[in-house]
């Protein structure tokens, strides 16, 4: 029987996100959108006056703040309203709406860094002295001084700050295309039953025992991308010339070092975790022969990858089960942490089920008012662990708003894949010691090792990817459909060894990948899930006091750099050391998996 996905107007509400939270009704949004307009006027006030007085500085940066609280509303909203159902073009245009007037202000704003450098250290800290409630603002101007180097003229910024729409259209094409306009052929299993094949319905589909629908799902997603190749292509490569044009006009070496610089994290960190990765190689392809041996095929395909090993001991877990799993494995938290996640179960902060045309995949957005998580749930263990995973980015949102100011609250990415990641650790660990039958311990297991494969492997392969292509592109050299594939299918060969067949089509899988739209964004995947594992184990081993700490590093926002901010909840990431131990404990379970299933 063919299986259906339900339009957004049959959604239940209960499951659907509170975005009345944020504006009664569209109308509400285009009274404060047209509020917003007088931004630009206001900012533009204060352009040659930066440097005059401590108060004038002062009230500029009040300005600020109030501008991102406005746009954070504004933007929220409209973006919120589109993804529900990505065909709609009147929430595609309130979209654009918002980011171009953001893109309108920055612009107006573009003085802003010139003429806070041309300020003296000697007459800054005059100011200081002259009005303490400038303080707050010294470690935002800090940071900003530092990139000295890469500030340009008032003229400059302003043109660059002109070309800020354009720089985020491959984003805004290539999510047109995979989205909204990309439909799959359906894929069939062994009695010839047809299944919709969608971006949120392929994993589910990759995860069935029934390997002729997980070929012909894998088969049926990668000829249409095959089909669009040189389109996919074309789009992935104007992000690509895109970055280097912002690295190069900011006079910064490499691509890398301006992506990471933004976050002040060191691009040894970068390098350092696919080194790392690199000589940790072989417990990858333990993992793959043992794959292989378990499913009892001839030859181990990619459509083989997702499918659990224990086959039977695979269970559905309805969204409210999986409320209550997440609760229960979150207790070690305290019941600080636990009273926020029940806020957000009972209050409407997600957006649960699929609908045609929803956004696919899943994401927290920390808005001020409070976050909102978008999921695309499919009563899996997978969709259980994506729960944990969002709600832990909004549970960090949550927090950083509530304790730094509006300048310090918007963490930066490096740090936001930890939160996340450990919360899924602290429920894997819950799993696994509330389970006494050795199948379904070695289902888990296997599951924990699949997070193992997909993020701190997958990711880094990822990573090293984009580093690729960006490095090719930066040398001059000419970027295409075949080079993407060619190069992907080298990564793929590394990172997985001779024991599995790399299948032809998954060449293609960087054409659907949205996060190489990210700058730089995938490496922090693997880096947070390895400073997640060493957090989780500390929390269970000294309760209290590792809590505490870990609680002020969510609470931290970007108040420190993302590498001391860390260093306080007690990891260091600016080592390798969290990643050899992660890989060091991915060997040790497959050890385990071999025993157990002996």
């Amino acid at each position: 029987m063919k299986q259906t996905i339900p339009v957004r107007a049959d959604a239940d509400p209960k499951y659907t996100w509170a975005l009345e939270d944020i504006y009664p009704s569209d109308e509400a949004w285009d009274a404060a959108y047209a509020e917003a307009q007088n931004f630009s006027r206001q900012i533009s006030a204060f352009r040659g006056r930066l440097g005059s007085s401590a108060r004038t500085l002062l009230e500029f940066l009040q300005l600020g703040e109030t501008i991102s609280v406005a746009f954070d509303s504004l933007y929220g909203y409209a973006q919120r309203r589109s993804d529900e159902d990505t065909a709609v073009s009147k929430y595609q245009g309130m979209s654009s709406k918002a980011i171009s007037l953001m893109v309108a202000v920055d612009a107006a704003g573009s003085f802003e860094t010139p003429e806070l450098l041309a300020i003296p250290d000697e007459k800054l800290d005059q100011f200081y002295q002259e009005l303490p409630e400038l303080t707050v603002y010294r470690t935002y101007l800090d940071n900003l001084r530092r990139k000295r180097a890469h500030i340009l003229s008032d003229a400059e910024e302003k043109l660059l700050a002109s070309a800020g729409e354009i720089s985020q259209s491959p984003d805004t094409i290539y999510s047109m295309f995979a989205d909204a306009d990309l439909k799959f052929p359906p894929a069939v299993d062994s009695a010839g039953n047809e299944h919709e094949l969608t971006h949120g319905s392929y994993i589910p589909l990759m995860h069935s025992t029934d390997r002729v629908l997980r070929k012909s799902a894998f088969q049926s997603l990668y000829s249409m991308y095959g089909k669009f190749r040189n389109t996919a292509a074309a789009i992935l490569t104007a992000q690509v010339k895109q970055l280097k044009f912002h690295a190069d006009a900011r006079r910064y070496p490499s691509t890398l070092h301006m992506s990471l610089d933004s976050s002040n994290v060191p691009t040894e960190v970068y390098t350092n975790l696919i080194q790392a990765v690199h000589d940790n190689m072989q417990p990858m392809y333990r993992y793959v022969a043992l794959r292989k041996k378990l499913l009892g095929v001839d030859e181990l395909h990619m459509y083989d990858l997702y499918t659990p090993i224990v086959a039977d001991a695979d269970e559905k877990i309805p969204y409210e089960q999986a409320k209550e799993t997440v609760l229960r494995a979150l207790a070690p938290m305290g019941e600080d942490y636990l009273n926020i996640l029940r806020e957000g179960f009972d209050n409407r902060w997600i957006d649960v089920y699929e609908n045609v045309g929803k956004c696919s995949g899943a994401y927290s957005a920390g808005l001020r008012v409070h976050p909102y998580v978008l999921l695309n749930y499919a009563d899996t263990l997978d969709s259980m662990f994506t729960l944990a995973h969002e709600m832990g980015h909004a549970i960090h949102s949550y927090l950083s708003n509530k304790n730094q100011p509006v300048i310090y609250s918007d963490y930066v990415i490096f740090v936001a894949e930890v939160a996340s990641t450990c919360n899924e650790a602290l429920l894997m660990q819950y799993l696994l010691n509330n389970t006494t039958d050795p199948r379904k311990r070695a289902y888990l297991i296997n599951y924990f090792l699949e997070q193992f494969r997909t993020t701190l492997y997958r990711q880094t392969m990822f990573a090293e990817f984009e580093l690729e292509i960006n490095r090719r592109n930066e040398a001059g050299e000419s970027l295409t459909a075949e080079v993407y594939n060619q190069i992907y299918h080298d990564l793929n060969v590394r990172y997985f060894g001779d024991g599995i067949v790399i299948d032809p089509e998954i060449d293609l899988e960087w054409a659907r990948i949205p996060h190489f739209y990210y700058d730089y964004y995938v490496y922090q995947y693997a880096t947070g899930y390895a400073a997640a594992i060493a957090l989780s184990r500390r929390i269970l081993r000294e309760g209290e006091p590792a809590v505490r700490d870990y609680l002020e590093f969510l609470s931290g926002g970007c108040s420190k750099d993302p590498i001391s901010l860390l260093r306080g909840a007690g990891v260091d990431m600016a080592t390798t050391q969290p990643i050899t131990e992660a890989l060091r404990l991915f060997d040790e379970l497959i050890d385990e998996m071999e025993q157990l299933l002996s």
